[in-house]
């Protein structure tokens, strides 16, 4: 057996790491961000600090013979004190374009927050190793993708021969921008690449950049000027479910917070293809206004759920609801596009809706489960990647 002393340590330096807008150098590790610096100084936030932190669709990517690779990393799990421990942060091995071994991290910082008062303690740890053996022993692409849900810093990188960087971009690969909410950032899927745009975009041939923020999908000024300086092929946005959930805009506001996020888009993308998708079905949130809150019987259980604490009277006086959205975001899109043809809209209740709620219901009343976004991903390709959608000109041949 391949030990590690045996093996070849390669400095992770940028050119290896796809997926991340920066790499801080820290005193424990490299930390990959996918809000830039002057982004997150903008809004300190601290679950959106959080948020950009935890590294969804953030990958190494390298060429090597190596039959052993060995990812060093430390990470930082959160615990809710009362309830059972979260799934553990996984790590997915990806070879030549296929998913291939799934390891599962170790040691690490441990955050435990206390749900009823919001009070954190942090108890820090060391790094811990994940190790794929058994490769093949021939030249190939490899991929290891970080978890979706654990703050990541990259400590060393091992292998038994040496490694290349890849391509930034493959040949006739394009690049998808997305931003989204937890649903988009991974919450509940089995791993990295089973994130419904992860499956998207592997089954369209695309190199995604995900930009998906738990609870901070708010048309957040800096977010749209992050898109912007993104080199993409392909943009789209998820919105509506954290604008409501966190009930933090009325409509007024809303209409024109959209305008900005897209205009501010187009500064940067004047002709890219870029498509508005509303929020998916969410029984809890349809007709009820936010703020969204944990549930606190199921929490008495031992379990989490979430309930819309919003009064639907107040939709009158502009309080939003997914309805509202689905309706202004639409309404939105088909004025614009009469002079951006290149702006597109979809109704996230084709990818989940009402009648879905029976087969895949969401399991804490707003995440769906790691079954629902393959389905969901799958119905993204074929609506949006293949012929006749809003995305075929540039990806719809590479979708399967």
């Amino acid at each position: 057996m391949t030990t590690t002393s045996s093996l070849i340590a390669t400095p992770i330096t940028p050119d290896l790491v796809r997926g991340a807008v920066e790499l801080e150098p820290t005193d424990r590790g490299l930390l990959p961000h996918r809000l830039p610096s002057w982004a997150r100084a903008q809004c300190a936030d601290p679950q959106l600090t959080a948020a950009e932190a935890r590294p969804s669709g953030v990958r190494l990517a390298l060429r090597t013979r190596a039959s052993v690779i060995e990812l060093e990393t430390l990470r930082t799990t959160t615990v809710h004190h009362g309830l059972g421990p979260r799934p553990a942060g996984l790590y997915d091995l990806v070879v030549d374009g296929v998913p291939t071994d799934r390891r599962e991290g170790a040691g690490g910082d441990v955050v435990t927050i206390d749900l009823a008062t919001g009070a954190a303690t942090t108890d820090p740890g060391a790094p811990g190793t994940v190790r794929f053996a058994g490769l093949p022993d021939q030249d190939k692409d490899v991929e290891i993708w970080l978890p979706w849900n654990e703050v990541t810093r990259l400590v060393a990188l091992r292998t038994d021969a040496p490694v290349a960087p890849v391509a930034p971009v493959p040949p006739g690969a394009r690049v998808w921008c997305h931003h989204g909410s937890s649903i988009s950032a991974g919450s509940n899927a089995a791993g990295p690449t089973g994130t419904w745009p992860a499956v998207a975009a592997r089954r369209g041939g695309l190199e995604l950049v995900n930009l998906g923020l738990a609870g901070s999908a708010l048309l957040d000024p800096s977010t749209a000027r992050t898109m912007r300086d993104t080199p993409a092929d392909l943009i789209s946005l998820k919105l509506g479910i954290n604008v409501v959930n966190a009930d933090l805009m009325r409509l007024r506001a809303f209409g024109p917070a959209v305008h900005g996020v897209l205009d501010t888009i187009r500064d940067g993308h004047p002709t890219t293809p870029l498509l508005v998708v509303s929020p998916l079905y969410c029984a809890i949130h349809e007709d009820t206004p936010g703020p969204g809150a944990f549930d606190p019987e199921a929490l008495a259980r031992g379990e989490v759920s979430f309930r819309a604490t919003g009064d639907p009277e107040e939709v009158r006086a502009g309080k939003l609801t997914l309805r509202v959205v689905r309706a202004e975001l639409e309404r939105i899109v088909a004025e614009r596009a009469a002079g951006d043809p290149h702006l597109h809209h979809l109704d996230g209740q084709v990818l989940y809706g009402e009648a879905d709620a029976a087969t895949f219901p969401l399991p804490d009343g707003l995440h769906p489960d790691a079954a629902t976004h393959e389905v969901i991903g799958r119905r993204f390709a074929e609506h949006v990647l293949a012929a006749g959608g809003p995305f075929e000109d540039i990806a719809g041949r590479h979708a399967t």
